[in-house]
């Protein structure tokens, strides 16, 4: 396994500046753009990270804590970032995400006091028998896919605009 604790908290940190830095100031056209009916624009995708720092990631770990195997812990609506609600910039989201981010790994650090803890199990409600090195792997990772699906979306804004390039940019394909 290649599952370091101190290695996925240096994603786990990164993400929000990253992001930050990255997004802005930048033309609400990238910001707005998807890839095609039922995908996620930026705004939506920082949206669903903020929705999983508040429902997903601490408090399955503070419920496999608590309840280990006995029973599943709560699923998870990965679409409930898209119900209406107040419309706000992406400085705000941004300053949210990194806020309740911190929040987070704070609380992750007090969770996990000892390396015994990782290897602790929880019952997923779909996947069955989950590990809690498994629960904050998966949450570095999601933090990758979705750094990868802003740009991959920001590229497909140009995908037409490039031209002949389109054979040699990965992204685009």
């Amino acid at each position: 396994m290649n599952f370091n604790l101190t290695e996925s908290l240096e994603i786990l940190e990164r993400t929000p500046q990253a992001l930050e830095v990255f997004l802005t100031g930048l033309s609400e056209n990238w910001l707005k753009n998807n890839e095609g009916e039922g995908t996620w624009n930026v705004h939506e995708v920082i949206e669903h990270l903020i929705e999983g720092e508040k429902q997903n990631w601490i408090p399955r770990l503070e419920f496999i804590l608590a309840e280990g195997e006995s029973q599943p812990f709560p699923a998870f609506d990965r679409y409930a970032h898209l119900n209406p609600k107040a419309e706000t910039t992406i400085n705000q989201k941004l300053l949210e995400f990194k806020t309740i981010r911190l929040q987070n790994i704070l609380r992750l650090k007090e969770l996990i006091p000892f390396e015994s803890t990782l290897e602790k199990t929880g019952f997923h409600p779909a996947f069955g028998v989950v590990k809690v090195k498994e629960l904050i792997a998966t949450w570095a990772v999601h933090d990758l896919t979705h750094m990868t699906q802003i740009l991959r979306v920001m590229a497909k804004r140009y995908g037409t605009d490039v031209g002949a390039w389109r054979e040699y940019l990965g992204i685009l394909k």
